[in-house]
C-alpha cells in the first residue's frame, strides 16, 4: 500500500499552501495565493491547492493516509508560554492568554482545517491529522529535501510559528534532533519585519525590498545594536523598539505596527512612497549588517562544531530567503554545502510537515532536485483561453520556440514566458517569469517602469546555463533555486550588467537541462546569439500580484502591462501595434 501525506499549512495567518507526497515522492505542491489571485492569501484555507494536488495524482480524498499540518499544541509545563508571558509582561491581556489559554491558536488552525478538509470531500470522523510544530516542519522542510547524507546542522529563522522563532538542531540518519529554541518576542525575523514597517513596506512582502535597498547605503552611519543582542547564548530583542504589541505599538491611521513610537523618536518619521533616499537606505544597510551579525553568531555558537564535523547545513524559516546572509554563510570555511529549501517562507511548511511525518512512519523522502510542482497547461488549454479572452488575443503556434523567443530578446524586448508547471515558492525558475537579454543596456529599467512597476532599487537576477556559472560567479556552489547571491568576476559585469546589483552580486539561478530543457534551451540560443548563456529572469506578476499560474492569469496580466510577447508553451500572443497578425511567423521578429 502507497503512503498518501497530504500537508496543508497557513489556515490562520498568510501562505497557505498544500503538498503531497505519496511514498516519498513529491507529487505535487502549490501556494493558494496563485490560484485565488490574492497575493500571500491572508485568511485563507488552502483549499484551491489542495484541490488541485489531489487532482494532479489522481486521487480521492479516501485515498489519503494522514494530513499533516505544521502547527502543534504546546505544553503548558515547557518554557514557551512562560517566556512569552514573561517578556510580555507590558501587556498582561496577551501574557495572560499565553499561559491560561495558550493552545487557542492550535484549535482554531486545526478547527479550520477540519472544515476545509469536509468541502474537499473528506469525511472528518475518518481523516487522520498529524500536527508537526511550526519550526519543527521548518527544520524538516531543509534536511529532508536536502538530500545530504551526512549528520547536516539545522538551522530555522522566521518571525514566529507556535512560540517558537528560532531553531537549532541536526539532522542524523533521516532523524531530526533539537538542540536550542528561541521563543517570542526574541525573534530575529521579527526585528526585520518591524523595521521593514519602519522602512515603509509591508510585514511578509517587503523584507525582500529592505535587503534589495541595504546595498545603497552605509551600515556605519548608524549604531542599530541597541536593538538586539546575543549574550551566552540568548538572543534578546529590545521590545522598548520592535516586535511590540498592545499598547506599546506605533499607530498611524488606526493602524498599528511592530516598532514603538520611541524607534521614530530615535530615527525620525517613517518612511513613505517610493524613493529609496538618506537617511533610510542606510537604515536598510544598518539592519542588514545586524541581522547577519547575529545569525552568525547564533549558528556559529549552536552549529559551528557540526559545521566543523562534516560541513552541511540545512536552513529554513522566512529569513533563509535573505540571500545576502546565505552569501555569508557559504563563504565560512566549515561551510562545505548549504541547502535553503527553495519556499522557505511559511508556504514550504505543507511540505515539511508531510516530509516529517512520512520519515516518521518509514517511508524516507526524496532529494528536491527541483520545484516544478504547480499545475501545467497544453497548447490546447492556451488556445481556448485566448478564445475565451476578452481582448481577443492575436497567436500564432511556432516550432522553433527557443530560437525565436531568443531572437526576439535579442532585439532589447522583455517576454512573458509560461512553460510547463507553475514553480512552488516565491522564486520565478523559469515557469512563469518575464525574461530580457541582459546584455542590452536599459532592458531592467524597462521591465521596471513599463511591466512590473516596482521600486527601482530592486535587483534583477539571471539564470544560467552551468557551464556559464563556473565563469560568471566567483564561488562554485550549487545554486539551482536562486536562494544565494554571488560575486561577479569583473568580465562579465560588463557583459551581463542587467543582472549585477550595486554590490557587484547576482542572485543567480543555475540549470541543469534534466529539470526543465526547453529553459535551457532558450539560454543556448541566447549563447548563440550573444555568446552569454544567460537570461534576465523575474517572477510574471505585477506589482503587489502573486505569480501567474494559468493562461488566463497570463493574459490579463499581458494586457494589463506594456509587454509586447507573450510565449505560452508553443503558442505566441503579440500585441497589435507590433507586428501585423499572420498565421506564418517563420521569418525573424523585428522589434
Amino acid at each position: 500500500m502507497a503512503l498518501t501525506i497530504l500537508g496543508l499549512s497557513g489556515a490562520l495567518s498568510h501562505d497557505p499552501s498544500a503538498a503531497l507526497y505519496i511514498d516519498g515522492k513529491l507529487i505535487a505542491a502549490a501556494e493558494e495565493e496563485r490560484f485565488v489571485r490574492d497575493k500571500h492569501a491572508k485568511n485563507r484555507m488552502p483549499y484551491e491547492s489542495a484541490k488541485f494536488c489531489l487532482e494532479q495524482a489522481g486521487i480521492k480524498p479516501s485515498d489519503v493516509d494522514v494530513v499533516a499540518i505544521p502547527f502543534a499544541p504546546i505544553s503548558l509545563f515547557g518554557k514557551e508560554r512562560w517566556h512569552y508571558a514573561k517578556r510580555y509582561w507590558y501587556a498582561p491581556d496577551r501574557a495572560l492568554d499565553a499561559i491560561l489559554m495558550g493552545n487557542r491558536r492550535y484549535k482554531r488552525y486545526r478547527k479550520k482545517i477540519v472544515w476545509c478538509l469536509e468541502q474537499l470531500g473528506f469525511d472528518a470522523k475518518k481523516v487522520k491529522i498529524e500536527p508537526v510544530e511550526h519550526h519543527l516542519a521548518h527544520a524538516a522542510s531543509a534536511y529532508h529535501c536536502s538530500g545530504f547524507t551526512e549528520k547536516t546542522a539545522i538551522l530555522g529563522i522566521d518571525g514566529k510559528g507556535e512560540y517558537a522563532t528560532t531553531f537549532f538542531g541536526y539532522g542524523e540518519n533521516g532523524r531530526i534532533h533539537k538542540i536550542k529554541e528561541f521563543y517570542d518576542p526574541d525573534s530575529l525575523g521579527g526585528l526585520y519585519g518591524a523595521v521593514t514597517e519602519f522602512l515603509g513596506f509591508e510585514m511578509l512582502d517587503g523584507e525582500f525590498k529592505v535587503m534589495g535597498m541595504a546595498p545603497y547605503g552605509d551600515a556605519s552611519k548608524y549604531d542599530f545594536s541597541r536593538l538586539a543582542k546575543f549574550e551566552n547564548g540568548e538572543l534578546i530583542i529590545n521590545t522598548d523598539y520592535a516586535n511590540v504589541i498592545g499598547l506599546r505599538r506605533y499607530k498611524e491611521k488606526g493602524k498599528g505596527f511592530y516598532f514603538s513610537p520611541k524607534l521614530i523618536e530615535w530615527l525620525g518619521p517613517k518612511r513613505e512612497g517610493d524613493i529609496a533616499d538618506d537617511p533610510y537606505i542606510h537604515y536598510a544597510a544598518s539592519m542588514q549588517a545586524l541581522f547577519e551579525k547575529l545569525a552568525l553568531e547564533m549558528m556559529d555558537y549552536y552549529l559551528g562544531d557540526i559545521l566543523r564535523e562534516t560541513g552541511k547545513i540545512a536552513f529554513a524559516g522566512g529569513c533563509a530567503l535573505n540571500v545576502k546572509l546565505n552569501q555569508k554563510i557559504i563563504a565560512r570555511p566549515e561551510v562545505k554545502e548549504l541547502f535553503v529549501q527553495p519556499a522557505s517562507g511559511d508556504a514550504g511548511t505543507s511540505v515539511g510537515a508531510a516530509a516529517y511525518v512520512s520519515h516518521k512512519r518509514g517511508v524516507p523522502v526524496e532529494k528536491m532536485e527541483h520545484v516544478y510542482l504547480g499545475p501545467a497547461y497544453s497548447n490546447e488549454d492556451v488556445i481556448a483561453a485566448c478564445a475565451r479572452h476578452p481582448n481577443a488575443p492575436k497567436w500564432q503556434k511556432i516550432d522553433d520556440m527557443p530560437q525565436r523567443i531568443a531572437q526576439i530578446m535579442v532585439y532589447g524586448n522583455p517576454v512573458a514566458w509560461f512553460q510547463g508547471r507553475m514553480e512552488f515558492g516565491p522564486r520565478a525558475l523559469g515557469g512563469r517569469s518575464i525574461i530580457g537579454c541582459p546584455s542590452i543596456p536599459g532592458v531592467a529599467d524597462r521591465i521596471n517602469e513599463q511591466i512590473k512597476f516596482r521600486e527601482r532599487w530592486r535587483p534583477f537576477c539571471p539564470s544560467m546555463l552551468d557551464t556559464v556559472a563556473e565563469q560568471m560567479l566567483k564561488v562554485d556552489h550549487p545554486s539551482p533555486f536562486m536562494t544565494f547571491t554571488f560575486e561577479v568576476n569583473d568580465e562579465w559585469k560588463e557583459r551581463v550588467s542587467e543582472v549585477v546589483h550595486e554590490d557587484g552580486t547576482s542572485r543567480a539561478q543555475v540549470l541543469k537541462r534534466e529539470y526543465n530543457p526547453r529553459w535551457y534551451d532558450l539560454m543556448l540560443e541566447l549563447e548563440k546569439l550573444t555568446g552569454n548563456g544567460v537570461s534576465l529572469n523575474t517572477s510574471l506578476n505585477r506589482r503587489g500580484e502573486p505569480m501567474i499560474c494559468s493562461p488566463t492569469d497570463a493574459l490579463n496580466m499581458f494586457f494589463g502591462s506594456d509587454l509586447q510577447y507573450l510565449i505560452m508553451e508553443d503558442i505566441l500572443v503579440i500585441k497589435d501595434d507590433v507586428i501585423a497578425p499572420s498565421s506564418d511567423l517563420s521569418g525573424s521578429v523585428e522589434p
